[in-house]
């Protein structure tokens, strides 16, 4: 996938998550997490600009590793979300859960391949 594209999809996702957080019950609960989600899910695209701009392999993966940090934060605080009923839009909740999902792999994966190819340079 096209660095442009990844850095879009994450856009989105930010955007999305941002979204959900306006429409939460304004409650604690609901007012706690939609913050979170918005804290996370915009890390998630700014670290990524970060990464595109890493210093060398090493700074790459860290950064990377950074971005999945804050997706699975997302993810958790999202289906916890979903569970404790505190948005009325179940099916966008469960579309930007997928989203994260996917975002989650690629972004494992690109930390494997990181890896593989620092290895080879060794």
């Amino acid at each position: 996938m096209p660095k442009k594209d990844l850095e879009e999809r994450l856009i989105n996702f930010a955007v999305t998550a941002i979204s959900i957080a306006q429409t939460m019950n304004r409650n604690y609960a609901g007012n706690h997490l939609s913050e979170q989600i918005t804290r996370s899910s915009s890390s998630a695209a700014l670290n990524y600009g970060e990464a595109k701009s890493a210093e060398s392999r090493r700074d790459f993966i860290h950064k990377i590793k950074i971005v999945l940090k804050e997706l699975r934060e997302t993810h958790i605080n999202l289906k916890t979300i979903y569970r404790a009923n505190l948005n009325p839009n179940k099916e966008k909740i469960e579309e930007i859960i997928q989203e994260c999902n996917e975002l989650i792999s690629i972004f494992v994966t690109s930390v494997q391949t990181a890896r593989r190819n620092m290895e080879k340079t060794k």
